[in-house]
C-alpha cells in the first residue's frame, strides 16, 4: 500500500496544471488538496518529448538564413526560454541572469533572444519553443560563427532548452512528431547552458513525459540549478513557492559567474588560435661565395714622388734627365814649403 505522504505528493504532481498557472500564490493558498486538475497527455502529444530525432539532420545548411543582417553579430548571445505563464520575453529569472552576466563580461557585447513559445499550462505547445530555439541557434551558428551562445531556461523553459540539446529521441516518442536533433558540431558555438528549476524525472513521470536529458556535447558546459524543496526540480521537494525564489537565493548570480568563466575561457582560446599579425616575409638573401685563390691581385695605385725627388714612378719608363751646367774644376793646391 502506498504511503499517504507519497499519495499526497502524487496528487500534487498529477494536478500540476492550474497550480502552475498560479505559481505566485502563497503557500497557504496552495494546499495539495486545492490543486486544479491537469489532464494527462498522451506521449505522442507531449511537448517536452521535444529534443531529438533518430534520423541525422542535414547539418547547418538546413537552418533558415536571413537575407541580410539587421545588425552586427554580438560577442555573445543568451537564448532564453521563460517559465510557465510568464509574460513574453525573458521572464524575471532570465532578466536577472542576463543583467548579472553582462556586468561580469563588460565591455563585451552580450545580446539576447527570447524564445518564442506560448509557455502555457498546455505542455503540448512547448514544442513550439523547441522549434523556435533550435531554428535560431542554427541560424546564429551559420551567420555569426564567432558569436558565443549561452542557452538557458527557467521551469518549463528549462525543459524546453534541455531537450534542445538532446542528441537522441526519448523512448516512446516518434521521431516524426518532434524536431530533429541539432548537428553535434553546433555545440562548438555554445559556450554554456544555464538551467533554473528544470523539471525532475519524478515530475516528468507524473505528467507522463520522458525525463529531460542534456545532450553529451553540452553536459560539461551546463549548470543545472534547483532550489531546495522545489517541488518541480527537487526529487523530494514539496513546495511550489520555493520554485519562485531563484533570484532571492542568489542562483542567477551563481549561474552568471559560471557562464562568464566559460565565455572568458572560450574567448581566450580563440585568441590563442589566431595566427600572429606579422609583416611581409623577407626575401632570400644572397650569400657571398669564397674568393677564388687564383684571382689576380688588384694593381697597386701609382706612387706620387715627394717634392724635390727625382725618379720614375712605379710601372712607368724612366725619362732621360737633361744635363745640368758643367761644374768648373777646383783650383790646384800649392805644395807646402
Amino acid at each position: 500500500m502506498a504511503k499517504p505522504q507519497f499519495i499526497a505528493t502524487a496528487a500534487v504532481l498529477g494536478k500540476w496544471g492550474k497550480l502552475w498557472a498560479h505559481e505566485g500564490l502563497s503557500a497557504q493558498r496552495a494546499s495539495p488538496l486545492a490543486v486544479c486538475k491537469h489532464r494527462s497527455v498522451k506521449p505522442r502529444h507531449i511537448a517536452v518529448s521535444i529534443g531529438a530525432a533518430a534520423l541525422a539532420t542535414c547539418g547547418l545548411q538546413s537552418a533558415p538564413i536571413p537575407s541580410a543582417q539587421a545588425e552586427p553579430c554580438p560577442d555573445a548571445e543568451v537564448v532564453f526560454a521563460r517559465g510557465t505563464t510568464e509574460a513574453p520575453g525573458l521572464g524575471p529569472t532570465g532578466e536577472a541572469f542576463v543583467d548579472a552576466l553582462r556586468a561580469r563580461v563588460t565591455p563585451k557585447w552580450v545580446g539576447v533572444y527570447a524564445v518564442d513559445y506560448p509557455a502555457t499550462i498546455e505542455f503540448s505547445t512547448a514544442v513550439d519553443g523547441i522549434n523556435d530555439a533550435r531554428a535560431h541557434i542554427l541560424a546564429t551558428a551559420a551567420n555569426c560563427p564567432k558569436t558565443k551562445m549561452v542557452l538557458g531556461g527557467f521551469s518549463q523553459g528549462a525543459a524546453v532548452m534541455g531537450f534542445v540539446t538532446a542528441s537522441v529521441v526519448p523512448d516512446g516518442v516518434s521521431p516524426a512528431e518532434v524536431p530533429a536533433p541539432m548537428p553535434p558540431e553546433v555545440s562548438n558555438h555554445v559556450a554554456a547552458v544555464a538551467l533554473f528549476g528544470k523539471p525532475s524525472t519524478r515530475f516528468m513521470r507524473a505528467i507522463n513525459d520522458p525525463a529531460v536529458t542534456v545532450g553529451p556535447q553540452y553536459v560539461g558546459k551546463t549548470i543545472d540549478l534547483c532550489v531546495d524543496n522545489d517541488l518541480v526540480c527537487d526529487t523530494s521537494g514539496r513546495s511550489f513557492s520555493a520554485h519562485n525564489t531563484y533570484i532571492d537565493a542568489g542562483m542567477t548570480d551563481q549561474a552568471a559567474t559560471f557562464v562568464a568563466n566559460q565565455l572568458q575561457a572560450s574567448w581566450a582560446a580563440d585568441a590563442l588560435a589566431q595566427p600572429p599579425v606579422t609583416g611581409p616575409a623577407p626575401g632570400p638573401q644572397a650569400t657571398p661565395g669564397p674568393s677564388p685563390l687564383s684571382a689576380p691581385a688588384a694593381p697597386a695605385a701609382p706612387t706620387i714622388p715627394a717634392a724635390g725627388t727625382v725618379g720614375p714612378a712605379p710601372h712607368l719608363e724612366a725619362a732621360p734627365v737633361p744635363p745640368g751646367p758643367a761644374v768648373p774644376p777646383a783650383p790646384p793646391i800649392a805644395p807646402l814649403a
